[in-house]
């Protein structure tokens, strides 16, 4: 089958020829239909953040079950599927009390192997690893069970790709995170595609103002698109000032009810808590550098401000991605505005390139 291999980091992917095994016990194959690049795949390429090597790249895509391996009870041959680089073990404490996104089984075994610590690629005899124990850049790929979700078999494969990573990512943190209640102040730092799946999922949650904050006017169009009733421009002055001034209320600069980091840097995630009222919630779900410091007011902290994390949209895959399908095959949730390119996938780097120029929001890799 073919695939794009990442031989060197720092240098463009590879589209080869190589072999991928069987699904053992407890496993599934699938075959992939459409697969999105994110700027997660990004940091493995330029280097920013460590892989073993080589690696299919990819770890946002949509398929058909092709075979299953022994064990398998909730998939079967033909079932339509979004692949999850969260795949739960279903047992532990995180995942019985309604926390699957933090399941130590996930976190420790979702990596450059399957879960039994070997890959299921191969180019003759030497061993092809996996991104997140997806690799979705890939004809074929085997996964654990419970890393492919079943879906109605009437959503476009290349729309349900995305529900993959960025757009449960962005709707599940408002959802499960923040708890955003109808008629609330929303602030979302940062305007890229997670970003904008954050802002329509406030304005799905019934927030009255969502404020979107970002340097680039393009994006800030974009987020009025997807709901933003507020444009603030950081690159204009101050955008906590800004944020304020647009929730003043009876003589009080209140800042926004939650905000969102979708930037990943410490010093935005300064600002989002400084733009947040006493009492409200800041929700972190951009990924700053590993074991970096933020500097935050500790009035703010006495005076009831909340700041927590939400890790892959603090999601139930399972049940959260069969809710977002359903969400756009009725007209709620936007997913074809995501869209800006698609490409095949010997035409990958392509797509990688318009990802580091800026020009693209979402690529999509067909099949």
């Amino acid at each position: 089958m073919k695939a794009a291999v990442l031989y060197e980091q720092r240098k463009p992917l590879v589209v080869d020829d190589i072999e991928v095994e069987d699904p053992k016990a407890g496993e599934v194959m699938v075959k992939i239909a459409a697969a999105g690049v994110c700027h997660s795949d990004l940091h493995y390429i330029n280097g920013m953040w460590p892989c073993t090597l080589p690696m299919v790249v990819g770890h946002e895509g949509a398929g058909v079950v092709e075979k299953v391996g022994p064990g398998v009870y909730s998939l079967a041959p033909g079932d339509h599927v979004i692949l999850s680089w969260v795949a739960p073990c279903g047992v532990c404490v995180a995942c019985a009390s309604g926390r699957p996104y933090l399941c130590p089984t996930s976190l420790q075994k979702t990596g450059s192997t399957l879960w039994d610590g070997t890959p299921r690629f191969r180019k003759g005899s030497q061993p092809i690893y996996h991104q997140l124990c997806v690799s979705s850049f890939s004809e074929y790929v085997v996964v654990p069970q419970s890393g492919a979700v079943k879906i109605r078999n009437d959503m476009p494969l290349d729309k349900a790709a995305l529900i993959g990573c960025g757009v449960v990512t962005g709707v599940g943190a408002v959802f499960n995170a923040a708890k955003v209640v109808p008629g609330s102040s929303v602030a979302v730092f940062g305007c890229g595609g997670v970003g904008l799946n954050v802002i329509q999922g406030a304005a799905l949650a019934h927030a009255t103002k969502i404020m979107a904050v970002d340097p680039v006017d393009s994006k800030l169009e974009l987020a009025r698109q997807f709901g933003a009733t507020h444009l603030v421009k950081s690159a204009f002055g101050d955008p906590v000032n800004q944020i304020k001034l647009l929730t003043y209320h009876n003589d009080e600069d209140m800042g926004a009810d939650y905000t969102f980091e979708v930037v990943g840097k410490t010093s935005v995630l300064t600002q989002a808590f400084e733009a947040t009222r006493y009492g409200g919630t800041c929700i972190l779900v951009g990924m700053p550098p590993a074991m970096s410091n933020v500097v935050l007011s500790t009035t703010g902290i006495f005076l009831n401000k909340v700041l927590t994390g939400a890790f892959y949209g603090s999601a139930r895959v399972h049940y959260d991605m069969p809710i977002l399908v359903d969400l756009y095959m009725t007209g709620k949730l936007k997913l074809d505005e995501l869209i800006s390119g698609t490409y095949p996938l010997e035409k990958i780097n392509d797509a990688v390139d318009a990802l580091k120029k800026g020009e693209a929001l979402r690529s999509i890799i067909t099949f």
